[in-house]
């Protein structure tokens, strides 16, 4: 989260994309320090838990009400909801923060989806890449420069 944090400040990102929200510790940084640039907006996906009854109630709990204005939260899973998050977007993402399918096959579909809208120097971050090799293949397909960082027995991996 400092990373997320230090990235936006540091940055001044005007279109940041997450996946994965849950309780929105990561859309509280993203959100706080888009508070503090006066600049950018946010647009998160994520997918409701099923097995808990309403679910939607706790996707973004975290997010206080003073930030939400600069907050577009779609709650029909990834496949759904970045089509729509595209068609809102007058320009290129500058940031994504990829938290959500852990699959290979849904990193790639993801990336896919959102390719023609990822710009030559847009900051890409991916939470646990030590589940596959999804990461090592994007920066070296990609020629990108990458740093890895370990988190609590975890791997986050910045590409930009």
């Amino acid at each position: 989260y400092n990373l997320i944090y230090f990235l936006t400040r540091k940055t001044k990102p005007k279109i940041i994309l997450e996946t994965g929200v849950a309780a929105g510790y990561s859309s509280c940084a993203f959100l706080e320090a888009i508070h503090k640039n006066k600049i950018g907006k946010l647009f998160s996906s994520d997918f409701p838990y099923f097995r808990i009854p309403n679910p939607i109630q706790y996707i973004g709990i975290l997010v206080e009400d003073k930030y939400k204005k600069n907050w577009n939260l779609f709650l029909e899973g990834d496949e759904r909801n970045i089509g729509k998050i595209k068609k809102k977007l007058k320009q290129k993402i500058d940031l994504i923060h990829y938290d959500s399918d852990k699959t290979y096959e849904g990193k790639k579909k993801f990336f896919k989806l959102v390719n023609n809208s990822i710009k030559k120097n847009t900051f890409i971050i991916i939470d646990d890449i030590q589940d596959d090799n999804f990461f090592l293949e994007y920066v070296y397909n990609n020629r990108k420069k990458y740093k890895i960082f370990k988190f609590k027995n975890k791997f986050l991996g910045l590409i930009y």
